[in-house]
């Protein structure tokens, strides 16, 4: 039985030295292999004769602002809604995204900038490690309430690897197209949360049912985190893509998807209530599927109508994933999900990457021109057919699930070790476990926890 002296002292030690030995083995690994790129080198960039006007700084930077804002503010905020995890939601985020901007820089230049025994980073690394950062969050949205920081950190160090090996897969090895990552962020993300929240399920958890609901002050601070994703999506699926036509038509598409994602949710959602009246949770969520499924297909000539006929579609399958398939996943499947990441972000992101496979099939020289280059380069060069490429696009989704299950089932297993610290099932979804409350000591329901309750965890 875990007392609350031994508690409070295992805690005390091991998040500190957990962060210190992190931070210190980046620096480390920094000071050794992480350089300037040539755009960001003083002595590089003045060598050649470069127009600063050219500079990668001022094409990249504003998108850069935007999925920087998303990973922190919308991501953070979108998880407060439950009723006394709001630190946890936006300080773990804020934690967990700092360690994975850091490492997914070693492990992803490991993998795509490693050269002449230096990796070189600049403004498209920095967006690549926010890609790295949003799927590691999706991931912590499936175990949001149950788990520990020592507990996400250790996830997070895994799956920043897992995720470069699986992108370096794809995008190099198999030449897939998903500029957006409907595979790689979004596919993964929330397979390896799954996965993982089912190896943490906790039969015992009705314990705590009674803090995984909303309050009317928590769902309103959500949907912040809603509208700062919902407004900065199209610069998140076009951050990385092609300058001119193909960066300005993805931003569109997703433009459009998202505004037909919304309509499509407060319709399924008035429809599916017994009194017809809008739910909060589905609003939340569901509207911004319609940003997930276009992360693959939102650089080819999806069209307009074809991006409001995608962002409909994932609308209301999340919508109804919400109503419908997440009891049963618990249920059926013993899949504690808290936050939907399968709804959001798991089912649109299979149908977006399907999306993808369907718009590679379509490709043909005469729809693109000589724009062909930028979105198919192995096709417009003639290494591959578009039935090849297409079968590349299916395998690549194939590749993402197994190493969202796999991945998630091997670090799964090893975060449920029991010397880690994990909330008991009385007290999960919990801020006064992790944090310090203002005011607990003086309203009643915000009193400090029974911390002398045994961790009834398996």
């Amino acid at each position: 039985m875990d007392g609350t002296p031994h508690r409070a002292a295992h805690r005390r030690l091991q998040l500190p030295l957990l962060c210190l030995f992190f931070q210190g083995a980046n620096a480390i690994l920094f000071a050794i292999f992480v350089r300037y790129d040539h755009e960001t080198d003083a002595a590089l960039w003045h060598w050649g004769n470069h127009s600063n006007a050219d500079h990668e700084f001022y094409f990249r930077y504003p998108s850069f602002q935007d999925v920087h804002t998303m990973v922190f503010v919308g991501f953070g905020f979108l998880m407060v809604f439950l009723q006394r995890y709001g630190f946890s939601s936006v300080g773990f985020t804020f934690l967990l995204a700092a360690f994975a901007l850091q490492w997914s820089t070693l492990v992803q230049g490991f993998l795509h900038s490693f050269y002449g025994g230096h990796i070189h980073v600049g403004m498209e690394s920095m967006i690549n490690s926010d890609f790295c950062a949003g799927a590691v969050l999706i991931s912590f949205g499936a175990v949001l309430g149950k788990t520990g920081p020592v507990q996400l950190l250790l996830m997070a160090l895994f799956e920043v690897v897992l995720f470069g090996i699986n992108e370096f897969v794809l995008l190099n090895l198999l030449g897939v197209r998903d500029a957006g990552g409907s595979m790689t962020i979004h596919t993964f993300g929330a397979y390896f949360g799954l996965v993982l929240s089912r190896v943490f399920y906790r039969p015992r958890l009705e314990k705590s049912k009674h803090r995984q609901s909303s309050i009317y002050h928590s769902d309103l601070l959500a949907m912040i985190g809603t509208i700062f994703l919902w407004i900065f999506w199209p610069s998140f699926n076009s951050a990385l893509t092609s300058l001119g036509d193909t960066q300005h038509r993805t931003a569109l598409n997703t433009y459009y998807s998202l505004t037909a994602s919304t309509l499509s949710t407060f319709a399924l959602s008035a429809l599916v209530s017994g009194d017809g009246r809008l739910h909060m949770v589905h609003i939340q969520n569901a509207a911004l599927a319609g940003g997930v499924v276009v992360g693959t297909a939102g650089e080819m000539m999806l069209t307009p109508f074809g991006a409001l006929a995608a962002g409909f579609l994932a609308g209301t399958v999340s919508t109804l994933g919400y109503k419908f398939f997440t009891p049963c996943l618990e249920s059926k499947f013993k899949v504690q999900d808290t936050c939907g990441v399968h709804n959001l972000h798991g089912m649109p992101g299979i149908l977006g990457a399907l999306l993808g496979v369907l718009m590679t099939a379509l490709t043909t020289h005469e729809a693109y021109g000589d724009g062909l280059e930028d979105v198919f380069p192995l096709i417009a060069n003639g290494q591959r057919s578009a039935t090849s490429q297409t079968m590349h696009q299916l395998f690549g989704l194939f590749v993402t699930l197994v190493f969202a299950f796999v991945g998630g089932s091997l670090v799964g297993l090893l975060l449920r070790l029991p010397f880690l610290d994990s909330p008991p099932d009385s007290q999960c979804y919990e801020d006064q476990i992790y944090w310090e409350v203002p005011g607990e000591h003086e309203d009643v329901t915000q009193r400090p926890l029974n911390m002398e309750e045994p961790d009834t965890q398996a």
